[in-house]
């Protein structure tokens, strides 16, 4: 069978019209040179090289393989290229980007992982607007999780891959400290203080227009777009917000959490993949965050 080290041997005698010459530029001696292209000539049977004391030439048949051989060699630099990049594909970092409150999930899910398992993976944390830009043909990451409230202004590029995770409702939050408002009817709301996220924010803009369908004119006593800064600030009294339940997670005692049959609002969360990034290992990452 011909070995892609002979044919290689070959083309660079052809080329440069010497053992010597081959030799040097391969990194081999010229008895080696003489030894792969003898070997060479019994494989395929044919005289490649007219020998005498003072010179080596190729002959015809030499000149033709040799040119075959650049084709030949060229597609198996391009097979192991191939291969190697496939294999960098695989086992390269994984850059994921998260928002804030999704961190709970994923290290959860970190937890669970062994060490080895674990290593390679980037996380970047930021706020959906944030984490898109950054998802682009030239951008640092492979992934993003995100999430869309409503129809807020968030668009993202047609190529990016979409897959939808879980729908994220929003839940009544109150300090525990308040009188009991049960069974928290909207006419029990109208006076109350409210925590609300700062205006012009795709959050903000969804609460505004479900306190405007119900006649609800809130106090606004805090503005904040951290929910954990938000739930803080419940606990402490200082007014009632609506939050999500994912940034629910692990809230302490000083808080009441209720789910109200009128609020019937959500933010849709989902995950962006840049196409050529998609690796098995990220697949299986993703699925893991299925919430």
């Amino acid at each position: 069978m011909l070995k892609p080290e002979h044919l290689r041997t070959l083309r660079e005698v052809v080329q440069l019209g010497s053992f010597a010459a081959a030799a040097n530029r391969l990194g081999y001696t010229s008895s080696a040179v003489s030894q792969q292209m003898a070997a060479l000539e019994r494989e395929i049977g044919v005289k490649l090289f007219a020998r005498s004391a003072h010179s080596v030439l190729p002959t015809s048949a030499a000149e033709v393989l040799a040119r075959q051989a650049e084709t030949v060699l060229i597609d198996i630099e391009r097979m192991v290229a191939t291969v190697q990049a496939v294999h960098r594909n695989s086992e390269r970092q994984i850059r994921l980007g998260i928002f804030p409150s999704f961190a709970d999930v994923l290290t959860g899910v970190l937890r669970r992982m062994e060490p080895e398992e674990r290593a390679g993976i980037r996380v970047s944390v930021a706020e959906s607007s944030q984490l898109i830009p950054r998802l682009g043909a030239g951008g640092e990451m492979d992934a993003a999780i995100i999430y869309q409230v409503g129809n807020s202004g968030l668009t993202w590029p047609s190529a990016l891959g979409r897959r939808w995770i879980a729908e994220d409702r929003y839940k009544l939050v109150l300090p525990r400290s308040w009188p009991d408002l049960a069974p928290y009817r909207v006419e029990h709301l109208v006076d109350l203080p409210w925590i609300m996220h700062h205006p012009a924010t795709s959050d903000a803009s969804l609460f505004e227009g479900l306190f405007a369908h119900w006649g609800l004119h809130p106090r606004v006593a805090c503005h904040s777009d951290d929910f954990k800064i938000t739930i803080a600030m419940i606990g402490a009294g200082m007014g009632a917000a609506l939050v999500p339940d994912l940034a629910l997670r692990g809230h302490g005692p000083d808080v009441v959490v209720v789910d109200v049959p009128w609020l019937n609002i959500s933010r849709s969360i989902f995950t962006l993949v840049h196409p050529d990034r998609e690796t098995a290992r990220l697949q299986s990452l993703l699925d893991a965050l299925t919430v």
